[in-house]
């Protein structure tokens, strides 16, 4: 795998099937219909910038970083982003195909002029804790709270 290249491009409609597959491939079920709206809502976004991409090998899609940029959301003055969803395919992880795309992402967003991307982790999800901490996030000063209907 090392020695084929890869591409990383904008997301479009068409790496639906793809997406669901790699996801499934890590949940072991089928979220066709979460990753339907998002790529809908990723595209059809007026007001904002597609800043989701795929990494591609032989013409195949093995990885997504999917996000958006905000610009005065939450009270935050500068423009910001967030990755939300990340996945790479079981047979291209430990290549480096997720720094690589988080790489690119970061570029992307720092041409857009975003001062800071933020993610959220499960406390317990140590993988990916430490992934993102090799990436060079720290914990934020902002407190994500939740409210837990009855």
């Amino acid at each position: 795998m090392a020695s084929k290249e890869r591409v990383l491009r904008v997301l479009k409609q068409e790496d639906l099937d793809a997406i669901v597959a790699i996801d499934e491939a890590a949940s072991k079920q089928s979220r066709r219909d979460y990753y339907e709206r998002k790529i809908a809502g990723i595209l059809n976004r007026k007001t904002n910038i597609n800043c989701s991409i795929v990494c591609e090998v032989e013409g195949k899609v093995v990885g997504f970083v999917m996000g958006y940029v905000f610009f005065g959301e939450f009270g935050i003055s500068d423009a910001t982003a967030t990755i939300d969803t990340l996945g790479v395919h079981p047979d291209f992880r430990n290549y480096g195909v997720a720094s690589e795309m988080l790489d690119q992402f970061m570029m992307n967003m720092k041409a857009a002029g975003v001062k800071k991307v933020y993610t959220l982790v499960n406390w317990d999800d140590f993988a990916l804790e430490k992934f993102f901490s090799r990436q060079k996030f720290v914990p934020s000063k902002r407190i994500n709270l939740e409210f837990e209907l009855p």
